[in-house]
């Protein structure tokens, strides 16, 4: 017996214990399949009557102009022919190469195969040669509403991006080449991450973007010095240790959003806002909110401004004996803030002195990115799972966020860790990413109908507390930071809402990057700029194109803007020496509570 035959043989049982491997690890996938809790059909997609009036419309406008329809599908006829053509003709004179122009450059066809191999090739250009004709098919509808449009577009896409041949064993170079290199052992560890990942979230599939024992909260990611000095059913409120011998008098409050935790904001020393606030000489309390379950059906926006805003601005006035606050909110918190201003106002109660908002959306007429998802469709399909429920898990938010970059946050990942058998990263940023929270049934209701759908605060007509609450009460100095490719809260949808406000003391930031990564931009990085503009009565493109750019992060900018409005200085409050003692370190409780998983 010769060296290679001992080889083979070692192969071939290799192989064949992969193979074994596969076919107990798909018994345990059909298991956890079953345990899937049905939700709503319309969170799956839109109703069926946005294709059929799409389709209706496409062939009524065939009707009335066949020309057009005849000539886009013999573009498409004849693109795919000349391209099977040329193919055929290569292979008929052995030459198995693929041609000159191999097509558009794409990130997902970064394996040079697709650009080499005739084979993937003819797949690669097939493909995008079907994606052109699906796009254009869609935007030569005319006779359609300009929101079922938009939203025709989004899905049009989304199956688009789901039938790329990245996304398929057979046709995907990557994976076949590891399958090969390590003898079928890429399938079992991909598999493996598979069932991990469906028996994890009780039959529904969510793809684990990141190794989650990489880290612990509390002890190498929000680390920053403090003490949890109030807590009541909907928040703990954090005080962090100050840095500096003397403080601002006037205390800052944060307010992060409660759809993620807000250690965002505290992810490591060398990216953290709250160490740099600190560090400027403040006093600073942030509220971490509850990760809600079913007993929270009932908490409405009125108990998050009542027990969460009013009551941690007044604890921080008592500790620190001071009439006023700075406040921050970020996001939903931003949005929240607003409203709570708006009814300090109605009540002629003066406790903040500035407003500061992070990536927020006051005025909702325009719905962008998210218009596929504010529908009546979907959001009746979210109001029945409410129903069901008592709250909107975070699960179903996380895949809706995920489909608005799902090549990034759903395929890309799925072919690594499902086909390629890769252990996920270990990466802050996306680990605080899938650290999700679930939302109270009726808060998410009067948030989507009231403020998205109805836009009732921008009008003036949202009501709350016996009042009616006005995007025009917000009258105290502020500034609002947007980011130049938030997919969130569009930039120029933010600048209206600004617009709006009835403060004579306003700014807005344009910082660089996107939703996340433009706030988290501390000067160290020197990395993202930022553009302002004193003229707030142009509009966002002319705002925009006359704006002066400034390098760098824009937290010292606001920071000189902030000391004007934060009174002397005054010795640095140590937590929990005043009536308010330590109840636990920062960075507290509420934090730690996972979101709820599905249950059956």
């Amino acid at each position: 017996m010769t060296t290679n035959d001992v080889d083979a043989g070692t192969n071939r049982a290799q192989l064949e214990a992969n193979m074994a491997r596969i076919e107990e690890l798909q018994q345990r996938l059909v298991s956890a399949l079953t345990k899937k809790r049905p939700i709503p059909n319309a969170l799956n997609g839109p109703e069926a009557s946005l294709y059929a009036k799409a389709g209706q419309a496409y062939w009524q406008e065939a009707l009335q102009n066949p020309a057009k329809l005849i000539e886009q599908q013999v573009h498409y006829w004849g693109k795919t022919m000349q391209h099977f053509a040329e193919a055929q003709k290569a292979f008929a004179a052995g030459k198995m190469e693929a041609p000159e122009n191999t097509g558009r450059k794409d990130r997902r066809f970064s394996n040079p195969l697709w650009d080499t191999h005739p084979y993937f090739n003819f797949i690669k250009q097939q493909y995008q040669i079907n994606g052109d004709a699906i796009r254009d098919a869609v935007e030569s509808i005319d006779d359609l509403d300009p929101t079922e449009k938009k939203r025709l577009r989004y899905f049009a896409q989304q199956i688009t991006d789901m039938m790329a041949p990245t996304n398929f064993f057979a046709t995907n170079p990557d994976a076949l080449e590891k399958a090969i290199e390590t003898d079928g052992e890429s399938l079992v560890k991909g598999l493996e991450n598979l069932v991990a990942d469906v028996e994890a979230n009780n039959g529904e599939l969510i793809v684990r973007l990141v190794d989650e024992s990489a880290f612990e909260v509390g002890g190498n990611i929000a680390t920053a010095k403090g003490e949890v000095v109030y807590r009541n059913r909907m928040m703990e409120l954090i005080q962090y240790a100050p840095s500096t011998e003397k403080v601002h008098e006037t205390p800052i409050i944060l307010f992060p959003p409660w759809i993620n935790k807000f250690y965002i904001l505290d992810l490591k020393e060398k990216n953290s806002l709250i160490r740099w606030i600190v560090d400027q000489g403040y006093t600073l309390f942030v509220v971490s909110w509850i990760n809600p379950d079913e007993a929270y059906a009932d908490i409405g926006l009125e108990e998050y401004i009542e027990e969460g805003y009013l009551t941690a601005m007044n604890v921080a006035r008592e500790i620190c004996g001071t009439e006023q606050v700075n406040a921050i909110g970020y996001c939903i918190a931003g949005t929240t803030l607003s409203l709570t201003l708006s009814l300090l106002k109605k009540r002629k109660q003066k406790l903040v002195k500035s407003a500061t908002f992070f990536t927020t959306l006051t005025d909702f007429a325009e719905q962008g990115e998210f218009t596929p998802f504010l529908q009546n469709d979907f959001v009746d399909g979210i109001e029945e799972e409410i129903n069901n429920t008592g709250i909107l898990s975070s699960f179903i938010m996380a895949r809706t966020f995920s489909f608005l970059r799902s090549n990034d946050l759903i395929y890309g990942p799925a072919i690594k860790s499902y086909m390629m058998g890769e252990t996920p990263p270990a990466f802050d940023l996306l680990y605080w990413n899938g650290d999700g929270a679930n939302l109270p049934g009726k808060m998410t209701m009067q948030y989507l109908r009231g403020l998205c759908q109805r836009n009732e605060f921008a009008n003036g007509e949202f009501e709350m507390f016996g009042e009616t609450l006005s995007i025009k009460d917000v009258d105290i100095p502020l500034m609002s930071v947007a980011t130049e490719t938030d997919h969130i809260a569009a930039a120029c949808d933010v600048y209206r809402g600004v617009q709006q406000m009835g403060s004579k003391s306003k700014q807005y930031i344009l910082g660089g990057s996107g939703h996340i990564a433009g706030i988290v931009n501390p000067p160290s990085k020197v990395k993202y700029g930022y553009s302002t503009h004193e003229d707030l009565g142009l509009g966002f493109e002319d705002w925009k194109n006359t704006a002066t750019q400034h390098e760098g992060s824009w937290w010292p900018h606001w920071e000189a803007w902030l000391k004007k409005r934060s009174g002397k200085k005054t010795e640095a409050r140590v937590p929990g020496d005043s009536s308010y003692k330590s109840l636990a370190p920062a960075p507290g409780t509420y934090v730690q509570i996972k979101a709820v998983k599905q249950k059956q």
